[in-house]
């Protein structure tokens, strides 16, 4: 789109690929939204009831968060959306200025599987908070997403578990081709951009079909959905191998909930540009903390009385101020201090690990920058 200089016009959605790596597929870009720029390959933290658990807003932008992932399906049934609409919507509501992504209640689909009906019109759900019905349709998503104010969010997608019968992994993704054209059809918010979900599970042809289908619809953006579930690292590289190629090059790819360090390079290789996982905040509530030489264990005895910090070649905060005898502690005492530490560690890392691939691609280093990184991650620190 065409702009004067000197011309005011609010941003609403651009992905503009700076570079790719002569040898793979890894891309750098720049991702535009209303609320800001996010430099790719990004990882996005997950903030699924509207909080990245023990973190506030400041603490993720002092941290260099451009974005994260809230969730639809939560946020719909608590607080409820009154009074996410009362506070105008979900950044004023939650204190941040930066760019949104909400998923769909797909997920829940899977995980809260016991508890809900698929029909081609959409899920009924028995709430876990209150054992109501609740019935979403993908006009009611997009409903709900658009009243939340997102800046990217997805249609209702139907993800199934692994393994999956191919007949059933067939249902699903017709569903979900169901479920995008819907979708696409009902939304109208210019300021917010519908990425386009492929399914498939693990069914070359299924995933192919799918890709094939979502892009002839022309969404802004691309999800790959349905991995992470069991399938295993070798399987996920193999979908991710066959499916991306059919993804236009100038559209930015988001592949939901993974995930691993590892994991991340290796899809970032194949083409992806931004992720989000719950794992930074989930293994630092559990104690465990990521380090360029591998994850550390902070419940371990042997660090009882290890006065190093947690990663020498770490600048965030908990390292700058805390040993890890100190940190042990106080997850030992299930002090809350602890697990928000660790967590912020956590997040820094993931930034900070972002940018170095970043970096990697525009210099033309990313193969050089994978293969010293895996060979860190089995130097364990003493």
């Amino acid at each position: 789109m065409s702009q004067k200089i000197g011309e005011k016009k609010e941003v609403a959605f651009s992905f503009y690929l700076q570079t790719q790596d002569a040898k793979t597929r890894a891309r750098a870009g720049i991702l535009d939204t209303p609320h800001g720029r996010v430099e790719t390959p990004a990882f996005i933290p997950v903030a699924t009831r509207a909080v990245v658990k023990t973190l506030s807003p400041q603490e993720l932008e002092e941290l260099g968060v451009p974005v994260i992932l809230c969730n639809t399906y939560h946020l719909s049934q608590r607080p409820g959306l009154e009074v996410i609409k009362e506070a105008g919507g979900l950044h004023r509501f939650i204190g941040w200025k930066r760019a949104i992504m909400t998923d769909s209640g797909g997920y829940q689909v899977f995980s809260l599987a016991r508890l809900c009906q698929i029909t081609d019109e959409g899920v009924t759900f028995r709430s876990h908070y209150d054992g109501a019905k609740v019935f979403f349709t993908p006009e009611r998503v997009i409903e709900i997403q658009n009243l939340l104010g997102a800046d990217i969010i997805m249609p209702l997608d139907e993800c199934v578990a692994f393994p999956a019968e191919e007949d059933d992994a067939a249902q699903a993704t017709r569903r979900t081709l169901l479920w995008a054209e819907r979708s696409l059809s009902c939304h109208k918010d210019s300021r917010q951009a519908l990425f386009g979900i492929i399914q498939g599970s693990t069914y070359r042809g299924l995933r192919e079909e799918a890709a094939r289908e979502i892009v002839k619809m022309d969404f802004p953006g691309y999800a790959i959905g349905g991995l992470s579930v069991g399938e295993g690292n070798v399987l996920m590289n193999e979908v991710l191998c066959y499916t991306l190629p059919l993804v236009p090059e100038e559209s930015p790819r988001h592949l939901l909930g993974v995930g691993t360090p590892e994991d991340i390079l290796d899809a970032v290789e194949k083409g992806i540009d931004t992720f989000d996982c719950v794992m930074p905040t989930r293994h630092g509530r559990g104690g465990e903390a990521f380090t360029w030489a591998g994850p550390v264990n902070l419940k371990n005895s042997q660090y009882r009385q290890d006065m190093k910090s947690i990663d020498e070649n770490c600048s965030c905060y908990a390292c700058k101020n805390f040993s890890r005898a100190y940190l042990r502690h106080l997850v030992q005492i299930n002090e809350m201090l602890g697990l928000r530490l660790i967590s912020l560690h956590n997040i820094f890392f993931f930034q900070r690990f972002m940018c170095k691939i970043r970096r990697s691609i525009i210099q033309g280093r990313f193969t050089s920058f994978k293969r010293e990184f895996k060979t860190c991650q089995g130097c364990r620190i003493n």
